[in-house]
């Protein structure tokens, strides 16, 4: 296929029709980024027609960096035994729910490693303690691998393992640990740690229990992009499955201080690309996120015109990435700013992405009429 069937191919994702696997590599292929951009934010306008992008307010808490899996991508994570390996205590992560709540926030993100003694008995036990503490806190936590490896540990199956941690008061799963859904990719970056039909057979046992989850992917390190393409398409087939997932978050590799010191850095317009497949591609996912995280508040607000209908947290504390030496930091009113220069209301949203502030002038979105259908595109002064 040539260069010159792009604009066919996004018209077939901006008026609803699949795209298959080849569409999407055409596209990830394409040095066409402003109409990969235009077309991407179409499909946007057409999940989300309303005058308004949302943003959260979490912590990420990582409760523990030992781990016995040992990636090649990760800077945070410590051997066990190392002297640098950490576990919190109930007190410390207690205060750090506390803080959360006190600045507005309304959800934590319990990650880890893959601790080595922990039992699964030690997990319920923080998670009622928290709930217990907190009743009004959503608890958005463990990856797909710390699942599977809770689960091979007590010898349990992954959906008794999920069962009880819902029972004790696990509100949503994250998306953590998918890096690439392929396996030649995930045996050549890390060692002991779950492969793609398990991580999304954890997913898909979640939903089976009435869970709620996200997708993820961190692109831009040994994969090709026939890779992100299969990444795409395995996540598409499970949603068309389950219809779990309630958004998807992809962001590049930071290669600092990890044993793959020497890949080059993806650059904000792979980032942008990606994103802008990833919102043509995925056509059951509601949301997708943008990554300030690792991009920069700049590029974070540039990713709402090419796919992102969310600005993603305000991220209260963040310690995976920041081991990389990639900080940056951005405060309420910056993501607020950030979404009213481009002709939105800032709303923030819990993990359902329903509204939970009280906008007064929040008035719903006339869709009017132009271009097919979708609303006016607004455009940045």
């Amino acid at each position: 296929m040539s260069q010159p069937d792009i604009p066919e191919i996004l018209e077939k994702a901006v008026f609803a029709e699949r795209l298959s696997v080849h569409d999407g590599l055409q596209l990830l292929e394409s040095h066409q980024l402003a109409a990969l951009g235009r077309g991407a934010d179409d499909v946007t306008r057409r999940f989300h027609p309303e005058n308004y992008r949302t943003y959260n307010i979490d912590r990420n808490i990582n409760y523990s960096n030992i781990c016995t899996a040992g990636c090649k991508f990760c800077a945070f994570y410590r051997p066990p035994h190392s002297p640098e390996g950490y576990l919190l205590g109930l007190d410390e992560i207690l205060a750090k729910v506390q803080e959360t709540i006190d600045l507005g926030g309304d959800q934590i993100l319990l990650q880890g490693g893959l601790h080595p003694t922990l039992a699964l008995e030690w997990y319920e036990d923080l998670l009622r303690s928290i709930k217990s503490h907190f009743p009004q806190v959503n608890i958005h936590g463990f990856s797909s691998p710390e699942i599977y490896h809770f689960a091979k540990k007590a010898k349990l199956s992954l959906r008794d393992v999920l069962a009880r941690l819902q029972e004790a008061g696990l509100g949503s799963l994250p998306g953590g640990g998918a890096e690439i859904l392929v396996d030649r990719v995930r045996r050549q970056i890390t060692r002991g740690k779950v492969l793609t039909d398990d991580w999304l057979d954890v997913h898909r046992q979640w939903h089976g229990l009435g869970g709620r989850s996200t997708a993820t992917m961190m692109f831009g390190h040994l994969e090709s992009l026939a890779d992100r393409i299969e990444h795409f398409d395995r996540v598409r087939s499970l949603q068309d499955e389950t219809g779990g997932f309630t958004a998807f978050i992809g962001w590049t590799f930071q290669p600092n201080h990890t044993a793959m010191a020497d890949r080059p850095k993806a650059t904000c317009v792979d980032y942008l690309r990606t994103l802008a497949v990833a919102r043509l591609f995925l056509d059951n996912i509601p949301n997708i996120q943008a990554s300030w995280v690792t991009q920069g508040l700049k590029i974070g607000q540039l990713a709402l015109c090419f796919g992102a209908n969310d600005m993603g947290s305000l991220m209260i504390e963040e310690n995976v990435v920041a081991q990389t030496g990639t900080t940056h930091h951005v405060t309420l009113d910056q993501i607020r700013d950030a979404i009213s220069e481009l002709g939105f209301i800032p709303r923030q949203r819990n993990v359902l992405y329903q509204l939970i502030d009280t906008e007064d002038e929040f008035h719903p979105l006339n869709s009017g009429s132009s271009n097919n259908g979708l609303p006016d595109r607004r455009v940045l002064s």
